[in-house]
């Protein structure tokens, strides 16, 4: 696949302008050429994770919104995003690495395919001997991935939503103190065991009960889960999910990977995951190559400050000089960036 893009993604078109249109559909449909994409990832990550001598793992599953402007094929209009849409599914490690994407119609539930999305890559980790954690909202809380991670060994923290038993069973840990409220709200941690109609056995139910100020009722969260720590912990593990999300606006925001303007819908599938593989890119240089007074730069402000920076490039009879301008990143900042960039690249022996 490589030597194709390689020898054929600098076509140009009879005007001399390279066309994205016909690159996906000319060379990334043939074969297999969808599906190297996704291999091509798989070997990114496996070098990253070797670099960074990954013991543990924590995936991040979850789903999007990719909103059309025109006839898609495949995309449809969704009752919850509330507009004519894809609806493609992610899955993000601990350090924002975006290990696989799918493409799918826009009409589908948020978990739909999600065992032959999910499972290799569980599968895989678990083969190599790494602790793998698994989080997700409410639409994940299935019995069968409840039951794949507890085959596997995987820990799991999933949202899931309140119902009539459930409800009953938190009643008497969500009475309210005697006293007048105070500003700062009143939180609970509780757990207990659980078994739903459609589950074969009892589960660990963690739930956090918030009383606010000027609210009458408590609001109330459910996770399942099979981790053994105590409630809060749980509950403050399960919490950082909302990085994922991050995540993905970051995605959407600074490299419009919801822009899936193609009429066909195997075209859009590569064009996200074209757009995936530089986002990866760009993470893997945010936590691999930034020092750590940048690292919390978003990928934006990368793009904005680092990529998009003046300069002059001056020849001389035997150097080449490049001038940066200094506005946000000095020289201390450019030589730790070099060298943390050759510190990954090794030369050879």
């Amino acid at each position: 696949m490589r030597a194709v893009i390689g020898n054929r993604a600098l076509a140009k078109t009879g005007a001399g302008e390279t066309t994205v249109g016909r690159f996906e559909k000319e060379i990334l449909l043939e074969g297999d050429n969808l599906d190297n994409l996704d291999e091509i990832l798989k070997q990114w990550t496996e070098k990253v994770d070797s670099v960074r001598g990954m013991k543990e793992i924590i995936l991040d599953i979850d789903s999007s919104e990719s909103p059309v402007y025109g006839e898609q094929e495949g995309s449809s209009y969704n009752g919850h995003f509330l507009s004519r849409c894809y609806h493609p599914l992610f899955v993000f490690n601990q350090y924002g690495d975006c290990l696989k994407v799918k493409l799918r119609p826009g009409n589908v539930h948020s978990a739909d395919g999600w065992q032959e999305f999910l499972e290799p890559i569980l599968r895989y980790y678990v083969g190599k001997g790494i602790n793998v954690k698994v989080r997700g909202d409410a639409a994940f809380a299935i019995p069968g991935l409840y039951e794949l991670c507890e085959e596997l060994g995987i820990d799991y923290a999933l949202r899931i939503k309140e119902n009539k038993k459930l409800a009953e069973l938190v009643a008497p840990y969500a009475k309210r103190s005697v006293g007048r409220p105070g500003k700062q709200p009143v939180i609970k941690y509780v757990s207990f065991q659980y078994r739903a109609a459609a589950w074969e056995k009892e589960r660990r139910i963690v739930a956090k009960i918030e009383h606010h100020q000027g609210e009458l009722f408590p609001r109330v969260g459910f996770i399942v889960t099979n981790l053994k720590w105590n409630n809060k912990t749980v509950v403050k593990f399960y919490n950082h999910r909302g990085t994922c999300e991050q995540w993905i606006k970051e995605g959407k925001y600074a490299l419009n990977w919801t822009r899936l303007s193609c009429q066909g819908f195997k075209e859009n599938e590569a064009r996200l995951k074209l757009f995936i593989l530089a986002y990866t890119l760009g993470n893997i240089f945010r936590t691999l190559a930034l020092p750590e007074k940048i690292r919390s730069w978003s990928l934006r402000t990368i793009q904005l400050k680092l990529i998009k920076i003046g300069g002059r490039l001056i020849r001389h009879a035997r150097y080449y000089y490049l001038l940066l301008a200094e506005a946000t990143i000095n020289e201390h900042l450019w030589k730790s960036i070099m060298q943390k960039i050759s510190g990954l690249c090794p030369a050879p022996g």
